[in-house]
């Protein structure tokens, strides 16, 4: 039972790779690599980079935001437009001067084709606030391509890591199968000779039917891990990969004592809570211009009949001057609009405080939790000599007669777990390793 709740824990915390998708299936990309090698963590990660859906969606909003700077820096630039028109009218206006003459002072068919120029001369920076929020934004969807990325580099490497577990602990149990059938086939021997008894025959079988159990379970297990790093990946879900690599990973060059600390500078959500005050602070100041004062000069030239006194003649023509446009009323508008931004900075402050406590309390558990894998691992390998110690004065004694084959096999299947044990501790730590070196903003090696 405490096995199968093992297998259950570890898969479960894998799960969240599919949790943290919410664009649905993957883009089914050929994959960077040749699927019947077994593939590195780096191979992997650098796929995942790659491909998967939310860091592409994180990198496309940054042409976004480049697309948002270049509309809000239009208003540096004149407008131009080109305009042709025909009117006809009638009566037309028309004059006549006794001892002079009648005239027409209009055409019936009126032609004009024009270009007409505005160039914004002064605006008391409404466009340059304006290009500030939206450079604003392009930093933060710059930092939160790094953040995604940075996640799914921390959900890949738990999946990695567990698959290399259910492996290699597929790897032992097969090894432990191996030994059973061997006992199995050894006391039914035993048994035709009538040294040995038909309880000793049914307890090995049913240890294998155990082993068998624990098997099946571990390969459900990595069929399912297999399809979530498959998702990842971007492979259909039944492709079958292997992974290899040591189970090791660096700690983070910082002193313990400084870990919080160069965490609440570095990591990525801080960095971008402070730039998300600073867009706020950047959109209030650009509320605050929104009523001010426009200059601007303007410029319209083209062709056009109906001048007197030859109306069908098309002739060039032109107008020429500056406006000055200032807002009277608004209806509440900018008032309110400062408001709300004054309440938006408020809560961008609020999330920074969130942000650190909850970067501190991270920091804390993932150091908690390395520094318990470490012992862990140390306890680990000494169960496991001393269960290789028990293991070779068992086969002794059971070739000189003084123990029975299940106490033999006792000693055996304490030697296996206690490898496995090893195997889950040392994936433990290197789990825990990269989530303190992402939980305190370095990257991972």
């Amino acid at each position: 039972m405490k096995f199968k709740i093992l297998i259950c824990c570890l898969v479960s915390v894998s799960f969240m790779v599919t949790a943290f998708n919410t664009s649905g299936q993957p883009r089914q990309d050929r994959p960077a690599f040749n699927t019947r090698d077994s593939l590195t963590l780096s191979a992997v990660l650098e796929q995942v980079l790659a491909t998967y859906p939310t860091v592409i969606r994180a990198k496309e909003a940054i042409r976004v935001a480049e697309a948002a700077v270049g509309m809000a820096r239009s208003g540096y630039y004149p407008n131009i437009s080109a305009s042709a028109g025909y009117t006809r009218i009638g009566p037309v206006p028309d004059l006549t001067i006794p001892n002079m003459g009648h005239f027409v002072m209009a055409p019936v068919n009126n032609y004009d084709a024009s270009v007409n120029v505005y160039e914004n001369i002064y605006d008391f920076e409404k466009t340059s606030r304006n290009v500030d929020v939206e450079r604003s934004n392009m930093d933060i969807s710059e930092k939160n391509v790094a953040l995604v990325s940075q996640r799914m580099t921390l959900l890949t490497s738990v999946s990695f890591y567990t698959l290399i577990y259910l492996q290699e602990a597929i790897r032992i149990k097969e090894t432990q199968i191996a030994t059973l059938n061997q006992h199995l086939d050894f006391v039914t021997r035993k048994e035709q000779t009538g040294s040995a008894t038909h309880y000793e025959i049914l307890s090995t079988r049913v240890r294998l039917s155990n082993a068998e159990n624990q098997k099946v379970d571990l390969e459900a297990s990595r069929q399912t891990q297999q399809a979530i790093l498959n998702s990842l990946l971007g492979l259909p879900v039944k492709t079958v990969v292997k992974v290899q690599g040591s189970i090791a990973y660096s700690q983070p060059d910082v002193s313990p004592d400084s870990l919080i600390s160069y965490a609440l500078e570095h990591r990525y959500e801080m960095v971008m809570a402070r730039l998300r005050e600073k867009h706020e602070q950047l959109q209030l100041r650009s509320v605050r211009a929104m009523n001010n004062p426009t200059l601007g000069a303007f410029v319209d030239g083209g062709f056009k009949n109906g001048y007197f006194p030859d109306l069908a003649k098309f002739t060039p023509n032109f107008a020429a001057g500056v406006a000055l446009k200032v807002p009277v009323y608004e209806a509440t508008r900018r008032r309110n609009s400062i408001s709300s931004a004054n309440s938006r900075i408020s809560m961008a402050q609020i999330d920074i405080d969130q942000v650190s406590r909850d970067i501190s309390t991270e920091v804390f558990q993932n150091e908690t939790n390395m520094l318990a894998s470490l012992k862990k691992i140390d306890q680990g390998a000494l169960q496991v000599n001393q269960a290789r110690e028990a293991m070779d004065l068992a086969a002794v004694s059971f070739k000189t007669g003084a123990i029975t084959n299940l106490d033999l096999l006792d000693a055996e299947t304490a030697l296996e777990e206690s490898r496995v044990n090893l195997l889950r501790a040392r994936v433990e730590y290197a789990i825990n390793v990269v989530r303190l070196n992402i939980s305190v903003g370095k990257p991972v090696q």
